[in-house]
């Protein structure tokens, strides 16, 4: 099927929807924002973004109508992109302000344990610890950019990609089917950031075609110790 992969972005007022929206064009989607149900429309994936507070991120959820659409978007098994708030969102709670979340991931959402500065601001390393399309051609332990003081607590050990370390390990990507979600903001992580938007867009035109997934590519480094001097 020929032309570009149609993204929509969430906005429920809690993301940046310029940086996300423009990066996502300069990597090759057509995106639009999807404020309601009809956001849903037509596209091949959606992107959920966001920072701010889980509870009121819920409440706007629901608000808008957006919160059933999301739902039944990834329980169809349709490329879905969580980010920052976005991804948190996807698990079952929060321990921020003890709000009930999408439920899409078995886990909750936990404040960092022991960790220097709250909130967690600025660039930082991801170790990727098995391969995966969303970070094919990135270096393992590439810097991205952060800006929070929670991250998601899987259930299922088996869905982490990413961790970092600021205190203590946290998860900081996650895969399940079609389902990504990265903690840090691609769109604000300079070149590594981009390389991760294309290869979702990489990703969403292989499921939009019936093809098979791109490459995971392979990792440089084997364990946490290999890839950072640093021990959390």
């Amino acid at each position: 099927m020929a032309g570009r992969v149609r993204i929509a972005v969430v906005d429920y007022g809690a993301a940046n929807m310029v940086s996300i929206t423009k990066a996502l064009a300069a990597v090759g989607a057509q995106v639009s924002v999807a404020l309601d149900a009809s956001g849903f429309e037509g596209v091949d994936a959606v992107v959920v973004p966001g920072v701010g507070a889980a509870r009121a991120a819920m409440v706007q959820l629901g608000a808008q109508g957006l919160r059933a659409p999301i739902l039944d978007w990834a329980r169809a098994g349709r490329p879905l992109l969580g980010i920052c708030l976005g991804l948190q969102l996807l698990f079952e709670a929060s321990d921020e302000g003890d709000a009930d979340a999408l439920g899409i991931l078995a886990g909750r959402t936990v404040q960092l344990r022991d960790a220097p500065t709250l909130p967690h601001i600025g660039w930082n390393s991801v170790f990727v610890g098995r391969p995966h399309p969303i970070f094919d051609g990135v270096p393992n332990c590439s810097h991205f950019y952060f800006v929070h003081s929670y991250a998601p607590a899987p259930a299922d050990d088996s869905i982490v990609l990413g961790r970092t370390c600021h205190g203590r390990p946290f998860v900081s990507a996650v895969a399940q089917d079609s389902l990504i979600g990265l903690q840090f903001h691609p769109e604000k992580s300079s070149d590594a950031g981009l390389r991760v938007l294309s290869n979702f867009v990489r990703i969403v035109e292989a499921a939009r075609d019936g093809a098979p997934l791109p490459a995971g590519g392979s990792l440089a480094f084997e364990s946490w110790s290999d890839c950072s001097p640093e021990v959390c």
